[in-house]
């Protein structure tokens, strides 16, 4: 019996033809992808120039600012009280922080012997009256019974001179009794004008002596602003004339009263002094600023602050535009700020004066890159 003859080789021939298939439907699909790239980037538009605002750079010889100078409050009056003998404190009515009256009671030493001391002393002193008025009454009589030879003149004298030395003493008991009163009137401590108690250095139980601190009174009905200004500022300061003070960010004005003639070595600045007006409620030690106005003969210009841009070395950079017809492009130039006002800054550099600057968002922006203006909308 014949046999047939394999078929390995048809299955060959038709793998080929397959392969050949699939490699060129890949190429088809590539060229196909290729093409639609191309056409979706030729279909996206170009980007817009970003829109900047600006403002205009004017330059000036000079201009003013306002110079704020640092002072305290300061109470007229600031005492440290204390009682002039020595003595246990038995009360201290006043605790600290509140307001006193001029003549109130701050301070009461223990006064017990000095009451027992001052109830002697009166009996002594009734004692002593009611002797010299008997010396008196019986120098009397000796006197009447002297013109008739009844008494000899030996016992008057003795009788009058004995008068005579019982109004001493009654003086003198008189004098010890008012020397009394005034330890006892020594042993009130009372408040010598109106103000408020600061501080207490002791407490009731206190043996004191004489001199000892007792309580910190600080006035508060005239109180002064102890300004450091320059020198040069104080020599234009008139005495007598109202100047605008600044206190908790509220104006008050107030009329200066003296400056010092001497300069103090660490500021070197000298203190001018305003009387506070009485109707301003303020602290001792609180702080308050002078504003004054200043020319500066400095050429330069007013910019925003938001139109700058930190550069090196301690300068500054500003975005310069320039117009080609309607297209505008920016060019870095470097300034110099010599003083900042709120939100504006005072600068120069290489700006011409009626330079257009870009006022905000330069971090946005790259030099010579094509921008729009706000006014061309």
């Amino acid at each position: 019996m014949s046999q047939k003859a394999p078929v390995p080789r048809k299955i060959g021939r038709t793998s080929g033809v397959l392969g050949v298939a699939v490699a060129l439907a890949i190429v088809v699909g590539l060229t196909v992808a290729l093409q639609a790239r191309v056409a979706l980037t030729q279909t996206v538009p170009e980007k817009m120039p970003l829109t900047v605002a600006t403002t205009t750079f004017k330059l000036q010889e000079s201009y003013r600012r306002t110079v704020a100078y640092l002072g305290l409050i300061v109470a007229g009056r600031k005492t440290d009280l204390s009682f002039e003998i020595p003595g246990r404190i038995a009360t201290l009515p006043v605790r600290q922080g509140s307001q006193v009256a001029a003549g109130e009671l701050i301070a009461q030493l223990d006064d017990a012997a000095l009451r027992a001391r001052r109830d002697a002393t009166t009996a002594d002193l009734k004692r002593a009256q009611a002797e010299l008025e008997l010396a008196r009454l019986k120098a009397k009589r000796q006197k009447d019974l002297r013109a008739t030879g009844a008494v000899s003149k030996e016992a008057f004298d003795e009788t009058r001179l004995r008068a005579s030395a019982l109004e001493a003493q009654v003086e003198a008991v008189t004098a010890g009794l008012a020397s009394i009163d005034i330890e006892l009137e020594k042993s009130r401590l009372v408040t010598p004008y109106d103000g408020i108690v600061a501080d207490h250095y002791v407490h009731e139980g206190t043996v004191i002596n004489p001199g000892v601190p007792v309580v910190r009174l600080i006035e508060t009905a005239q109180q002064e602003a102890h300004i450091g200004v320059s020198a040069a500022r104080a020599g234009e300061l008139e005495i007598g004339k109202l100047y605008p003070l600044k206190l908790r960010g509220e104006k008050i004005e107030a009329a200066l009263l003296s400056v010092r003639p001497d300069v103090d070595p660490i500021t070197r600045s000298t203190t001018a002094v305003f009387r506070v007006p009485a109707q301003v409620s303020a602290l001792d030690g609180e702080p308050i600023t002078l504003e004054l106005d200043e020319f500066m003969p400095l050429a330069g210009g007013w910019l925003p602050i938001s139109a700058l841009l930190e550069g090196k070395r301690g300068l500054w950079t500003v975005l310069r535009i320039e117009s080609s017809g309607a297209q505008h492009t920016t060019l870095r130039e470097a300034v110099e700020v010599l003083d900042i006002q709120r939100d504006k800054a005072y600068v120069r550099g290489t700006l011409p004066s009626g330079s257009l600057v870009v006022a905000s968002g330069m971090h946005r922006i790259t030099p010579g890159t094509p921008i729009a203006l706000e006014a061309d909308r």
